[in-house]
């Protein structure tokens, strides 16, 4: 197998593969310590622009009975550093090395129409993912004895995620039924008006850059729970951001994920009218019309602290923002935890009603 089809980073110095290191904003060694200006590599960069090369190996079919048949949607690349065969989802982009432990890009899924557009490098390191996940679980009393250790927080792995980028803008004309509600008192009696208007709102709201996720094993409301990012760090893409985290190109198309970015149009649209009704005691929509208009498209790379666990047999993903430190994740309930924490609430309370009432 040829080896061309793999990238890897070593420093000048020492000879030692290099990574990307959040906390510096630059390239590291971490054997010599020596920093690298990210300027430095777009050189290489610039070779990817026109490569429009597909130079993957693809597993053969005596390769894919060594995985049992599973060897459908897999690659095999050759790593540049021990020779060792790195077998991968055709969507990866970035890994590690599973025999030396070196970061490795995929050229081909980074080049010609799969180069994105744009990055946004890792702010927050994995201490600062381990400390928020740490600090996530304080003070859950119910969560099983053990799953905070027991969940290899270890694991967590930074991911590039893919994500489409709109702009565009939405027309809304919606209308309303509003009404005034006035009490005062009449004599002896307490008088209710209520005064009722027909309310219009339209406006257009432009778009600039609406995130979906471009990859069909990322759950949507994950991903969605983790924004907003801060698009005044949106970088052009450059491989020197990849070495050190895992990567994926997008699997889902930008005509497929329009939809979901029509949709959040719309939304916001429709809800920034009504947020413009004011000074009514009630306001309910009756009828709205919603045009979008699709704009530029950009694709690119966001990142994601990840930790996927399972307890009890049940799988529970934790995401967190790698720019912001925005988390979101699912946690087990200790039904011995529950139950003692029901009685705990259910005796005192009968004794209050013995006493009440008996």
């Amino acid at each position: 197998m040829e080896t061309k089809n793999t990238v890897q980073y070593k420093c000048p110095c020492c000879g030692g593969f290099i990574a990307y290191d959040s906390a510096a904003g630059k390239m590291k060694c971490p054997y010599c310590d020596t920093e690298f200006e990210l300027e430095t590599l777009k050189s290489y960069d610039e070779s990817l622009k026109n490569d429009k090369s597909d130079d993957m190996n693809w597993i053969s079919d005596d390769e894919k009975e060594r995985f049992d048949g599973d060897g459908d949607g897999m690659c095999v690349y050759v790593c540049q550093s021990c020779g060792g065969e790195i077998i991968a989802e055709e969507t990866t982009a970035a890994t590690s090395c599973p025999f030396c432990g070196n970061p490795t890009i995929f050229k081909s899924q980074l080049s010609g129409e799969l180069k994105p557009d744009y990055i946004i490098p890792f702010k927050l390191d994995k201490n600062a993912a381990k400390a928020a996940l740490k600090k996530f679980y304080n003070g859950k009393k119910l969560l099983p004895k053990g799953f905070a250790s027991d969940n290899h927080i270890e694991e967590l792995k930074g991911v590039y995620v893919p994500f489409w980028l709109y702009d565009g803008s939405a027309y809304a004309d919606v209308r309303y039924h509003a009404t005034r509600v006035h009490s005062y008192t009449e004599g002896n009696d307490r008088v209710t008006r209520t005064e009722h208007y027909g309310v219009r709102r339209a406006g257009t709201v432009q778009f600039e850059r609406i995130p979906v996720d471009a990859s069909e094993k990322m759950p949507d409301e994950y991903m969605d729970a983790v924004e907003p990012y801060n698009y005044d760090e949106l970088k052009p893409f450059s491989t020197a951001y990849l070495p050190g985290y895992l990567a994926d190109k997008y699997d889902v198309s930008a005509d497929e994920c329009s939809k979901r970015a029509d949709e959040r149009a719309v939304n916001t649209a429709v809800s920034l009218m009504a947020e413009s009704v004011m000074g009514y005691t009630t306001c309910v929509e009756e009828n709205k019309n919603v045009s979008v208009r699709r704009g530029k498209v950009s694709y690119a790379l966001m990142p994601v602290w990840m930790l996927s666990t399972k307890w009890n047999g049940k799988n529970y993903l934790f995401a967190m923002n790698g720019q912001t430190g925005r988390l979101i994740g699912d946690l087990p309930i200790s039904k011995g935890k529950f139950f003692a924490w029901f009685a705990g609430i259910a005796v005192p309370l009968m004794a209050v009603m013995a006493l009440l009432f008996g």
